[in-house]
């Protein structure tokens, strides 16, 4: 069983290993086995192995569960750092809160420690019960498909060496070596739905749908969601215009297309407009189009959707960047970033970047020229000097400043567009 887990591990990352690897670790079985099994082939390979644990301030035990994970680390000689969250602001999901702040707070961990990818000890249990949750909310190709082995966010390469491993395997693996886990209090919580979900797998299994068998049926959405962002990526350069950051769709070509694949160009251009990891809810897609079949706009995911002239424009929404203002040398809502005329010359302490808006829209006389949506146009960044408008290099009044995309055009049509 342990050679069968180790090679798990180093599939992940043979034939060129990194030189530092980071790992997130709980206390969980899970986590706890990863951790040793990383520790094994980090030594055999010469790799410097890193550990993070992230304490959410959820329980009373965490404290003590993050200083035993750094004991083991100790003990096997890794670095290890306590992660502690506390800017929950007890509104939304919990859960899925936690694990966004999970994700970030280990991506600085990662970046501080000088590591781009970071493993995680997901299990073909999660797989399973993820599978589940999603089926309980009408989910769709993509929200059925597998986790992914291997993927990018905020700057780092996530990587999970154990999504064909049980957590039984795991269990048992920790237990020949004498190695003592954690049983989070959570785990057995009917309030959540993954431990409700989880029950239900096992009565699943008893009738020949185990995690076996919903894990194969996940990888086979995976190929499927593969070979249709495969056919959108072709499509996009076919139908798809890009200008001043706004998505511009030929409404013709669109309407000519499988309501999946106009579904998925239009979470693809929400998603490289918004920067948000995940896409909208089928419902709210749903929604958008019944909305466009109504009138000329709707709005999503802080964005607007905008029929014109034969085009369906999607832009940034007014509404979600008109109270957002920032240094002009910070990253505009994500995505801009600027260059004044003369770094050295320019005193930018008085200067923010804010949306255009109707007042800045008035100092852009050639602003038609621009050929997008007036409230396209109104979005756009613009350095201000309190209410003075200085420059909107991107709605034709520069004044030698320069703004350009973070995530620009080559990004919008990438090979491999995820959702």
């Amino acid at each position: 069983m342990t050679a069968d887990l180790a090679r798990l591990v180093a599939a992940q990352f043979l034939p060129d290993p990194p030189t530092a690897i980071g790992v997130a670790v709980s206390g969980g079985s899970d986590s706890l086995a990863l951790l040793h099994l990383l520790a094994g082939f980090a030594k055999l390979q010469g790799i410097t192995l890193h550990a993070a644990t992230v304490d959410h301030g959820l329980r009373p035990e965490a404290g003590a569960e993050a200083a035993m994970v750094g004991r083991i680390c100790t003990g096997l000689g890794i670095a290890h750092h306590v992660l502690e969250w506390k800017d929950w602001d007890h509104k939304g999901n919990l859960q899925a809160e936690a694990r966004k702040a999970r994700y970030g707070l280990l991506a600085q961990w990662a970046r501080k420690v000088g590591v781009k990818a970071v493993a995680l000890g997901h299990t073909a249990d999660d797989v399973a019960e993820t599978f589940l949750m999603r089926v309980s909310r009408r989910a769709g190709v993509d929200g059925l498909a597998a986790m992914p082995a291997n993927f990018e966010r905020d700057g780092i390469l996530w990587v999970r060496p154990l999504l064909r491993a049980h957590r039984s395997d795991l269990q048992s693996y920790l237990a020949a070596e004498n190695i003592s886990w954690v049983d989070d209090p959570s785990n057995t919580d009917d309030r959540f739905e993954r431990v409700r979900m989880r029950k239900a797998l096992a009565i699943l299994s008893g009738l020949g749908v185990g995690a076996d068998a919903i894990s194969d049926v996940a990888l086979n959405l995976t190929d499927a969601k593969e070979a249709l962002n495969h056919q959108i990526q072709r499509l996009a350069r076919d139908i798809i215009t890009l200008r001043l950051g706004t998505v511009a769709i030929d409404e013709a070509a669109l309407a000519e297309q499988p309501t999946e694949i106009r579904r998925r160009l239009i979470i693809h251009a929400l998603k490289w407009i918004n920067g948000a990891y995940y896409a909208p809810r089928s419902s709210a897609i749903a929604e958008v189009f019944a909305a466009l079949a109504r009138g000329p706009s709707a709005t999503v995911a802080g964005c607007e959707l905008r029929r014109k002239h034969g085009k369906l424009f999607i832009f940034r929404e007014l509404n979600s960047v008109s109270g957002l203002k920032t240094p002009v040398q910070d990253l505009w809502d994500g995505r801009w970033r600027f260059v004044p005329p003369a770094p050295e010359d320019v005193d930018v302490r008085d200067l923010k970047l804010r949306a255009l808006g109707p007042d800045g829209l008035k100092c852009c006389k050639d602003w038609r020229d621009l050929d997008i949506p007036r409230g396209a146009a109104m979005s756009l960044p613009a350095v201000w000097n309190g209410p003075r408008l200085v420059a909107a290099p991107l709605a034709g009044w520069p004044q030698n400043w320069q703004a350009v995309l973070e995530r620009g055009e080559d990004t919008f049509f990438a090979a491999h567009i995820t959702h």
